[in-house]
């Protein structure tokens, strides 16, 4: 039943008269629980005449495998053209120019309901549908054009932490029985390689780690999404925190330490990298350097950079960044806490949520602090979504190969979280390649052409 049938396609051309085979809403599991649950697959005509393209043959051609998951919402199948939000059309455009095979999975989300008023896409929903995907994918890899072994995911925000869990929990028995449930086929879910964009993961530690960096900066400018609107539009929320919030900002801080500490991170010399009593440490040179390497990048391409930025330029180089006004410059965005709110407002809160409950608490702090009647979500499922736990066992396959980005100017997390994600990565033996890209923030596929570097040189 999961077999597409050959003749299934269209041939479609991208403006430049690219042409391609079109895949469309191939249903990937046998038992689905809503229409998303459906693939959209595309494939560069050349591959069906003996032609090559990169380099790239019918046999070797890499499967490019993004998502379009935000904020843990509905990830829609997308296609190229598609000009409604969520949509990430160019990447697969230039994908599919560049040679690769291209699947886009439509994921659950956190708000979905069938009829009975039941929620059906709160976690693990999104990592379980990707997984069916790439399970569908090979079962069909005896004939199509493409290799699948080399599978590579892609995604950005809670979409970057939705590759990042395929990247470490393949096979993973966890999610077996889930998978068993939708009737999803019998092969590997295992990847090749991550793509990650700023993945808002960690979340039992994400709050931690929020007030370690921004502890101090006691105001702060959000924004809220009107979904209301097509494209939905954001809207500016600015506010100053309470004594209270402000009390909570130093419990949490401290907490960072002591979490941080103890998981035994390495960075690339070999050396340990830790957090003093007074909250700096080798760990927090480590992330200042990194901000540092890039501004130098942009100022060796020319560029100039603010000098509200606290950075120390001599001779064109830059030698010194004064952290507090680093942080101001770039500002805090949220509340205190950052992701379990008190009063469960938050989209963390609504992705924990259970089939009959909208919102938990996922955190020991949220759920002691709360300022509303809540229960909280099992600390199993939260670790099940979390992919440092994967890197804590062994239970699960990890992709070899990763590419993870963190805007220099991102405040939707802190930027010890997507870095502790790469220092185990880089501690286990797997090739990471990391970076805070100058100026950037809570985005990503704005490198396409360093992405596809980055795949063709792990796959050619």
């Amino acid at each position: 039943m999961l077999k597409i049938r050959v003749d299934q396609y269209q041939t479609k051309a991208l403006l430049n008269g690219f042409l391609y085979r079109e895949y469309r809403d191939l249903t990937y599991v046998e038992r689905p629980v809503s229409e998303i649950q459906q693939l959209n697959l595309f494939i560069p005509q050349a591959y069906y005449q003996q032609e090559s393209i990169n380099g790239y043959t019918a046999a070797t051609a890499p499967i490019f495998v993004p998502n379009t998951v935000g904020d843990y919402l509905p990830g829609p199948a997308d296609f190229p053209g598609n000009d409604q939000w969520p949509s990430r059309s160019k990447t697969i455009e230039a994908a599919l120019q560049r040679g690769y095979v291209v699947a886009s999975p439509g994921l659950r989300g956190r708000t979905q309901q069938n009829e009975s008023g039941d929620y059906i896409g709160k976690a693990p929903a999104f990592i379980v549908d990707l997984k069916a995907a790439i399970r569908f994918l090979r079962h069909n890899a005896d004939h199509l054009p493409g290799n699948y072994e080399r599978i590579i995911t892609n995604g950005t925000s809670a979409g970057g932490a939705t590759s990042a869990l395929a990247g470490v929990s393949g096979n993973h028995p966890f999610f077996q029985p889930l998978l068993d449930e939708l009737g999803a086929a019998k092969e590997s879910d295992a990847i090749y390689a991550a793509s990650c964009y700023c993945p808002i993961h960690n979340l039992e530690h994400a709050d931690l780690a929020y007030e370690w960096q921004f502890n101090g900066i006691t105001t702060y400018h959000n924004q809220q999404m009107d979904f209301k609107t097509d494209p939905p539009r954001a809207i500016a929320v600015d506010g100053e925190l309470t004594n209270e919030q402000q009390k909570l900002s130093k419990e949490l801080k401290q907490g960072f330490r002591a979490y941080f500490n103890q998981l035994n991170l390495h960075d690339q010399q070999g050396k340990e990298l830790t957090i003093d009593q007074d909250g700096k440490g080798s760990f927090l040179k480590l992330i200042q350097a990194l901000i540092m390497q890039s501004a130098q990048q942009v100022l060796n391409e020319g560029q100039t950079l603010s000098a509200e930025a606290g950075l120390t330029v001599v001779d064109q180089q830059v030698v010194g960044i004064d952290w507090p006004q680093y942080l101001a410059y770039i500002g805090r965005k949220k509340a205190v806490p950052a992701f379990d709110d008190l009063t469960l407002a938050s989209a963390e809160n609504d992705l924990f949520g259970t089939r009959q409950i909208p919102q938990q608490h996922f955190t020991d702090f949220g759920q002691l602090n709360s300022q509303v009647k809540a229960s909280q979500a099992d600390p199993a499922l939260v670790a099940a979504v979390n992919p440092i736990h994967y890197l804590t066992e062994t239970s699960g396959q990890t992709a070899h190969y990763w590419r993870i980005r963190h805007g220099a100017s991102d405040r939707d997390t802190a930027f010890s979280i997507p870095l502790i994600l790469a220092l185990f990565l880089q501690d286990q033996g797997k090739q990471v390649d990391f970076a805070y890209p100058w100026g950037i923030g809570h985005d990503g596929d704005y490198d396409l052409v360093a992405l596809f570097d980055w795949i063709d040189q792990i796959c050619q």
